[in-house]
């Protein structure tokens, strides 16, 4: 029997709760949890915030060679949510009228976009944030497990990021299409420094981390080792392989290392939609959307994309803001009420990824538990 086979299924629910509260909306996290668990996902780990609390469940093992239970609050890779952190950062710089979301890249990082029809003098900071440049996306990674172990601490500069980039043609005129590219916010990260003459993980440990007391969200550079506690990651690469990946360096690990827990996802976005970190004018401009591809629009019904955050809707009336990652076998989905007022994080410590029927049934199960958490 394979090991996956002998795995026990532990699950924890508490709640944390500053007055009376019923016990459905936390049974209902529970049940959530175990639908993703039931998937093949490893571990899972989700929790609410609302002004009356927090209610946390987890499912599942940490480790499929122990079975030891998930960590109610573990570490995971925060991955493509750090886009939110990024974006929030420029948007910072503009209301100090440090740049413009109508710069371009060609005056901010001269000679930097260009070759094979690339032309950085054309792109603007909102189409970077947008994910509308037209940047064809050509970060290294890995399909199989042995190029997992053959690349897992390869260490990539931003600038040989964009090279690779800048390698192919773009995949259409700036601001005439959508498709996400995580290469544009490698740019984003650059023109932070270069604006500011710091490293944007020390921008944003100063202007959000600190600010909001998120000290359990820590920049790790190129250490491919997580803090304790955390469960580990796994990566399906097909029927019964799933490789922990735990320990490896994000190949973008200037902008993707990143790690956080499900309490500060929580807190960061419920302060940025409450209006803590930005000007009304910047959140206005943040929360300013465009449709997403037809390809995405599997994965977000709906959805559409602002300037690093992604509107959804909800089954009960109106939207919800968010940004998703996933890196390293790590996948995260996240979403705060319009006021800032409901949230809910999950973290699945599993990425099965080998078939695009289990990258929809992940997407689609941990989307629900979001719904359910912000509708409650």
């Amino acid at each position: 029997m394979h090991l996956r086979g002998l795995v026990i299924t532990a699950g924890v629910v508490a709640l944390l709760a500053a007055g009376p509260a019923t016990a459905a909306p936390t049974d209902q996290l529970h049940r959530d949890t175990e639908a993703i668990h039931a998937l093949g996902v490893s571990g899972v780990q989700a929790r609410v915030s609302t002004p009356d609390g927090q209610a946390v469940a987890t499912s599942g093992t940490a480790d499929l060679n122990t079975g030891l239970p998930v960590p109610a609050d573990g570490y995971f890779r925060m991955a493509s949510t750090s886009k939110t952190f990024i974006a929030a950062v420029v948007l910072e710089l503009e209301a100090e009228g440090k740049l413009s979301l109508d710069d371009t890249v060609g005056h901010l990082l001269p000679d930097v976009v260009q070759g094979d029809g690339n032309d950085g003098n054309r792109i603007t900071l909102r189409q970077l944030l947008q994910h509308t440049s037209g940047i064809h996306d050509d970060l290294p990674g890995y399909t199989t497990p042995q190029e997992y172990y053959q690349q897992r601490h390869d260490v990539y500069s931003p600038e040989q990021l964009v090279a690779r980039a800048m390698s192919h043609a773009p995949d259409f005129p700036p601001g005439q299409d959508w498709a996400y590219s995580n290469t544009g916010y490698v740019l984003l990260a650059m023109i932070i420094e270069k604006i500011t003459g710091r490293p944007a993980h020390q921008e944003i440990e100063d202007r959000i981390l600190r600010p909001l007391g998120l000290d359990r969200t820590r920049w790790l550079g190129a250490s491919p080792t997580l803090p304790a506690p955390h469960a580990d990651a796994y990566q399906l690469f097909g029927p019964d392989s799933a490789v922990d990946v735990t320990d490896q360096i994000p190949v973008d690990y200037q902008n993707l290392s990143w790690v956080t827990t499900t309490q500060d996802e929580n807190t960061f976005f419920r302060a940025l939609l409450a209006g803590r970190l930005l000007p009304p004018r910047q959140l206005a401009e943040m929360k300013h959307t465009v449709p997403v591809s037809e390809e995405v629009q599997k994965l977000w019904p709906g959805g559409r994309y602002g300037l690093g955050l992604v509107e959804r809707p909800l089954s009960c009336g109106g939207s919800y803001w968010s940004h998703e990652g996933g890196d390293g076998g790590y996948i995260t989905l996240n979403g705060v009420t319009a006021d800032g007022q409901r949230s809910a994080v999950v973290s699945m410590s599993e990425a099965r990824g080998d078939t695009p029927e289990h990258i929809l049934a992940q997407e689609n199960t941990a989307s629900t538990l979001i719904d359910h958490a912000l509708c409650a």
